[in-house]
């Protein structure tokens, strides 16, 4: 009971922000543009002033409003810091979304620990063997889970609720039951399939944001093998920058037939029949930085859904001041790249999206590309 309580994750008192404090902010803004704008406002020429003159002070004029947008420009970007500010906080004050309730007083009062990275795999009330196969290669159980945690990586297994969750409901039950023997499952606020792939990811990234503090947010597949050591070292390199996108970018072409599982209905949208997606990474597994994870949580009620969650997610992303990295051994065969002496990150296969027949070769595929070969250990960092 004492290590079960142990590894369930410490969760801070929700962010305030003053309303007072908000109020005299806008208000110091407001009376800077006046001053502002006061001192750069071009004087009205005088008729019958030389030719010369009039030139000198147009020119003067016109300096001095540009330096006036400048400065508009530049208040304008910090109410919109502000707003930012103020919508992560009330993301970190939305303990309902999806967040469970505290096991104790204590760790509602308890700080919280910056973690390098707070991994989610997607999961389903059906794929209950595949969840099992995971377990026993690359996802610690146990200490080892705890352990993983205290070097500052979390996992779990994401999953949202039955259409009709109530206390004699088989399928939520069955996952309490599984959640209480393993410890190891994050349960979304949210139906699981309403609203698709697009809307689970952005609940997952709130759920994750008020529990956990990290610099980066991954989303992974229940049938992708992960080596969890070198996910680890890929995302180091960049923890220093504040917006990343990390995974294996591609851009596909956009299906008009409605007779494809891919079928995109809002396919106009991107030109001419036969145009490709924008770049964004495969949904087998990719990164963002707090800071992207922040804002798409903040905005999820107005950000688009296309039908398929790895265009919407690089949607998202697509208007902003983003690094795009891609790093293809996010998606590679681990064999293959280990006899270049380069191990995959994550390791599936294209034509099955994943790894084929997941329950069956996870053990397979776990013994050629897990991180510790030759070495004792579940993971070695």
């Amino acid at each position: 009971m004492m290590a079960a309580a142990a590894l369930r994750p410490h969760k801070a008192p929700p962010a305030r922000v003053p309303t007072r404090w908000v109020a005299a902010l806008c208000a110091a803004c407001f009376l800077l543009g006046i001053c502002v704008v006061n001192r750069y406002w071009p004087v009205p020429e005088h008729p019958g002033c030389p030719d010369t003159a009039s030139s000198d002070h147009s020119r003067a004029a016109l300096n001095q409003v540009s330096q006036t947008r400048e400065v508009i420009m530049a208040l304008d970007k910090t109410i919109s810091d502000i707003e930012m500010r103020l919508a992560a906080a009330r993301a970190a004050q939305a303990m309902s979304q999806g967040m469970s309730p505290s096991d104790s007083e204590d760790d509602q009062g308890s700080m919280r620990h910056r973690m390098s990275f707070v991994m989610g795999v997607f999961t389903t009330f059906a794929n209950r063997k595949r969840r099992d196969s995971i377990r026993q290669t690359w996802m610690p159980q146990g200490h080892q889970l705890r352990s993983l945690e205290e070097k500052g990586v979390i996992i779990r297994f994401v999953i949202g609720r039955s259409e009709n969750p109530n206390p004699d409901n088989e399928v939520d039950r069955a996952i309490d039951a599984e959640d209480k023997e393993y410890n190891d499952i994050l349960r979304l606020n949210h139906v699981e399939g309403y609203g698709g792939l697009p809307m689970k990811v952005q609940m997952f990234l709130s759920t994750a944001l008020t529990m956990w503090d990290a610099d980066f947010y991954v989303k992974t597949d229940d049938n992708v093998h992960v080596n969890i050591g070198i996910t680890r070292s890929i995302l180091a390199r960049h923890r220093m920058k504040p917006r990343v996108y990390i995974g294996c970018m591609k851009s596909g072409p956009v299906v008009t037939k409605n007779d494809s599982k891919y079928y995109e209905p809002d396919h106009w949208k991107f030109g001419t029949e036969g145009n490709n997606y924008f770049r964004h990474a495969t949904r087998q597994l990719y990164a963002v930085t707090r800071d992207l994870a922040t804002y798409i949580s903040a905005n999820r009620h107005i950000l688009h859904k296309y039908s398929n969650e790895d265009v919407s997610f690089g949607s998202w992303l697509i208007g902003l001041e983003v690094e795009h990295v891609d790093e293809r051994s996010l998606c590679c065969d681990c064999e293959w790249k280990a006899q270049a002496g380069n191990p995959c990150a994550a390791s599936f296969d294209w034509n099955c999206t994943g790894i084929c027949n997941p329950v069956e070769r996870m053990t397979e595929v776990h013994r050629r590309c897990w991180e510790g070969r030759g070495a004792e250990g579940h993971t070695q960092f």
